[in-house]
């Protein structure tokens, strides 16, 4: 039976990790007692494996071995690369190469804090893995951030320790398959039991490994919500990136960024500073969304696709939140866990996307219908910002004035407009209306001319530099030549008539 259909149970990997006298490290466990090293200790043939084991719970002691935090928070991402820093360097210092000729060393850390005895904080944490694929050659790590979903610390602790061995084993053993290695975390875990919400490999075996694809697979796997990451393509934890920030989102297919995407977010995001002179620089974040529906909109996701356009808003110098969430509430919803009562969230939206949001339909599964999902829509400081549509078939251009909802939700509606948690964006450019990215995509996959005027200068040049979206320049060159050569024919025999008259 292969590995796919029945996995190891814990106490199995770390048996075959403890004989594999290659593998040879240390263990660095802090806020949940040594959970993950004591499958190793159980196992037996420890002593192959083990060459340190420890938890400094006290902080006086782990400030002294780690260095001080500033700022006071220690189940970071930064203590956990101060960890592995330090205990990796002690293994290159303490350990004689000449005597543990062959092995491959690593250094296993976690810093995290499980659910409080009040419940009221369900728990969460850093875990990481630096390890040497082979003695030659450089490390490699491994970086994830979990959330817990137990309601009982011991449960916590003992789940973190499973994960802990399968992240060892995954390493070791699907270093060359990182689709399998996220898999496999879950061995012997349910979805139910904890989360895991951020991911990034780095190192010599993983050079060719894209972490937003690995992103993309913690949400296509429902391991998580969301996913976010920065223009260098590393993933980021929004609960840290996002914390206490205003938060202005542009959802889309973003297939390609057009111009009218660009002037949607240049005059919402606007609207959204004129609206509260504390949002600054330096308090706000813009973010592009894009869903997984948005991702299968030609069937199944292709991830080439999806790396061309994370490419484009990454050239735009954009963030970009990956999620399952459909309904604009779960994004509120998601979004308002990281901000404060006194920060903002800003949703810029066109009028057909804000009918939706008014279907009863998609709310049937809440027990409070619709109700319930504008609860949550506008929990806290939320407010749409509402770009408006020209209808192409009367040109009558719909705002939030002339827009029609179902007659008994009128007065809902009604409601939140006056209570402008609804507003209309003003200083529209009204020549870009009538743009739509699939009419764009099709335009430049065909080689028609002009669809170049209507996205920003930097996305047209990166799609025709990089051949984005099937751009084809080769292709595109010899139709236009054809193309040239058929008006010049013309032309010609046009001027040819004309003489002979």
């Amino acid at each position: 039976m292969n590995y796919a259909e029945r996995p190891l149970t814990p106490k199995q990997k770390a048996l075959e990790i403890n004989l594999d006298r290659t593998i040879y490290g240390t263990f660095a466990e802090i806020g949940a007692g040594q959970e993950t090293v004591r499958f190793f200790y159980r196992a037996g043939g420890a002593s192959g494996t083990l060459a340190k084991s420890m938890s400094a719970y006290d902080k006086d002691f782990s400030d002294n071995i780690y260095g001080r935090e500033e700022n006071g928070r220690y189940v970071t991402e930064q203590r956990l690369m101060k960890m592995m820093d330090h205990e990796i360097d002690l293994i290159e210092e303490r350990l004689n190469k000449d005597t543990h000729l062959g092995k491959r060393f690593f250094t296993y850390a976690n810093t995290v804090t499980t659910i409080d005895y009040m419940k009221k904080y369900q728990g969460h944490g850093w875990v990481g893995l630096r390890f040497q694929e082979n003695p030659q050659e450089d490390y490699n790590d491994i970086i994830l951030h979990v959330k817990f979903k137990e309601n009982n610390a011991q449960l916590q602790q003992e789940t973190l320790g499973v994960l802990g061995v399968n992240l060892i084993y995954g390493a070791f053993h699907f270093y060359d398959n990182p689709r399998l290695l996220i898999d496999s975390l879950y061995d012997t875990l349910d979805k139910d039991q904890i989360e895991i919400d951020m991911i990034n490999f780095s190192g010599p075996s993983f050079k060719y490994v894209d972490n937003r694809l690995m992103s993309l697979q913690l949400v296509k796997n429902g391991m998580t919500q969301a996913v976010m990451f920065g223009p260098n393509g590393l993933n980021i934890l929004p609960a840290d990136f996002l914390y206490k920030k205003n938060i202005f989102v542009l959802r889309g297919s973003f297939r390609p960024v057009t111009n009218v995407n660009m002037d949607m977010l240049n005059t919402g995001l606007e609207a959204f500073k004129n609206d509260d002179d504390t949002i600054r620089p330096e308090n706000l974040q813009v973010i592009f969304e894009i869903t997984l529906s948005n991702l299968k909109q030609s069937g199944e996701i292709d991830e080439r696709d999806f790396l061309h356009r994370a490419d484009i808003l990454g050239h735009l110098g954009h963030y970009v939140l990956i999620s399952n969430m459909q309904e604009y509430y779960k994004v509120t919803e998601y979004l308002s866990e990281f901000t404060r009562n006194q920060t903002k969230i800003g949703l810029a939206m066109g009028v057909n996307n804000l009918l939706d949001v008014f279907k009863e339909e998609y709310y049937q599964p809440l027990s409070g219908g619709i109700m319930e999902a504008f609860g949550k829509l506008f929990k806290r400081n939320v407010t749409i910002y509402l770009y408006p549509y020209l209808d192409k078939n009367t040109n009558e251009l719909l705002h939030s004035d002339n827009l029609k909802v179902s007659d008994h939700l009128k007065e809902l509606y009604k409601y939140f407009k006056q209570n402008e948690r609804i507003k209309d964006i003003k200083g529209y450019d009204p020549d870009v209306l009538h743009i739509y990215s699939r009419n764009i995509l099709q335009m430049l996959q065909n080689c028609e001319r002009g669809w170049e005027k209507w996205l920003p200068s930097t996305v047209a040049e990166t799609i025709m530099v990089n051949k984005l979206f099937g751009y084809d320049d080769e292709k595109c060159q010899f139709l236009g030549s054809m193309v040239d050569f058929k008006m010049q024919d013309a032309e010609e025999q046009e001027s040819n008539q004309q003489s002979s008259r």
